[in-house]
């Protein structure tokens, strides 16, 4: 691991600095200390947490970078968001966290102890000068980091200085496949906290969705109508949160037949269905993950109406599949049985005991939500995929229909549509809560709350 803190990231363009104004930059600057009283949201639960990372690598050195800066273009950066698992360990969210490295140090025959090791705040005086010219990291140009001792009280783990790191030898979540396992599956069942953070992601992404539905009459007057609705919801992201958790999707017509439309460049059709699937991201990093399939007119047509109901139907029967001691895959089944008999009835497919169903519904229908939008990825089979539901995750249940425009063994009338319904589930101890049920998902709890909202809007 390499260190480059002490590098000066300035444009070539920068005219050089005299010894005269070097002096001047500084002196006469007054103190600025963080509150004695800032602490960083859930410090409290994060001991916790590395103990029990620390109880899985007896004796292991970890090392868990926070991530580096990615180039957009140019001199132009990616906007910087940690690694998940580091911030879940930390609690550490911020842009200025970039290079961070947490490493836990064996201590004692099972323990470990936390090091934070981070680019404290620039010194202004004795000649530095990266405060005002350092374009990656200075103060002025990216804002204030905490000095070791401020953030070793925001956080309550023992911070050094990131250039005295060098390169550690341990297991690196970044490349170690057994450590990166371990940080998934721990953050499998989400706490009280946490479920509250999803929670506010969840009514947060509710108020954008409602945004979507006041702004459809200028919407439909845009030629990138769809771009409009996306810009829409993404204010309501960033004013709220961090942003949004993953790039929002915006399909109209016989866009929402391609799974991750994030184009979102195309005029909207009052005769069409918008499928919005957008999540609000939590300044602590936790997403929602919503999916709402909405007529742009106000009112679903008979053919829509049809689609509509079998795809509710199959997320009513997922739904019902999740308590604890289910496996993870029975809400999957049981919403796939639906959609194959429907199809069947529809003549659509001969045989609904087959697995033809699949050329319309095309993937999984729920994964778990949390840090990421598809959390805990790298968890081995099976203790996610293949392994059983637990009180306190915190999953989707998204079945869809996808059908294509240009699918000719659909009757024409079914050409062109696609549906996709989706909602956040907290599993109980006797089943799940429907997080994002402020969201109506029947034909005529839609059709209604998008009427109010518009005659709102009008008025």
């Amino acid at each position: 691991m390499t260190d480059t803190s002490s590098r000066l990231h300035t444009s070539s363009h920068d005219l050089p600095i005299s010894l005269e104004l070097s002096r001047f930059m500084a002196g006469n600057w007054t103190p600025s200390p963080l509150p004695d009283t800032a602490r960083i949201p859930g410090h409290d639960l994060t001991p916790a947490r590395r103990a029990r990372l620390s109880a899985r690598f007896p004796g292991e050195r970890l090392i868990v970078p926070a991530g580096e800066l990615k180039v957009r273009s140019n001199d132009c950066d990616h906007r910087f968001r940690p690694h998940s698992a580091y911030a879940w360990l930390t609690g550490l969210t911020g842009e200025d966290q970039v290079g961070h490295v947490l490493v836990m140090e064996p201590s004692g025959p099972h323990g470990h102890e936390a090091v934070l090791y981070l680019r404290p705040r620039s010194p202004r005086a004795d000649g530095n000068k990266e405060f005002y010219r350092d374009r990656r990291y200075g103060e002025f140009w990216v804002g204030r980091r905490p000095d070791l001792a401020e953030a070793e009280r925001l956080i309550g783990i023992r911070c050094a200085r990131l250039d005295t790191l060098g390169s550690p030898v341990g297991r690196d979540a970044a490349t170690d496949a057994e450590l990166a396992a371990a940080l998934s599956e721990l953050r499998l069942v989400k706490d009280a906290w946490e479920v509250g953070q999803l929670q506010l992601a969840v009514d947060h992404t509710t108020a954008g969705f409602e945004d979507v539905v006041r702004a459809l009459p200028r919407a439909l007057g845009h030629p990138r109508g769809e771009r409009w609705i996306e810009g829409v919801f993404g204010l309501r992201a960033r004013a709220e949160g961090n942003g949004t958790g993953y790039d929002t999707i915006a399909a109209s017509g016989a866009h929402a037949c391609v799974l991750h439309w994030i184009r979102n460049d195309g005029r909207l059709n009052g005769e069409d269905l918008l499928l919005l699937d957008a999540g609000v991201e939590t300044d602590t990093l936790y997403t929602a993950d919503i999916t709402r399939t909405l007529p742009l007119s106000g009112r679903f047509s008979p053919v829509q109406r049809q689609v509509y109901e079998l795809v509710l139907a199959a997320q009513d029967a997922g739904m019902a599949a999740l308590r604890p001691g289910a496996s993870f895959r029975d809400f999957h089944r049981a919403g796939m049985r639906v959609i194959a008999e429907g199809l069947t009835e529809w003549g659509v497919l001969k045989n609904a005991e087959s697995d033809l169903y699949r050329r319309y519904t095309l993937c999984s229908s729920g994964h778990m939500l949390g840090l990421d939008v598809h959390d805990c990825a790298k968890a081995r089979s099976e203790t996610y995929l293949d392994g059983v539901l637990e009180e306190g995750q915190v999953l989707t249940v998204e079945p869809g229909l996808y059908l294509q425009p240009d699918d000719e063994t659909l009757p024409a009338e079914l050409r062109g549509i696609g549906v996709r319904i989706e909602d956040d589930l907290v599993v109980t101890a006797d089943g799940a809560r429907l997080m994002s049920g402020a969201l109506p998902r029947t034909v005529d709890g839609i059709e209604e709350w998008m009427g109010h909202l518009l005659d709102s809007a009008a008025s």
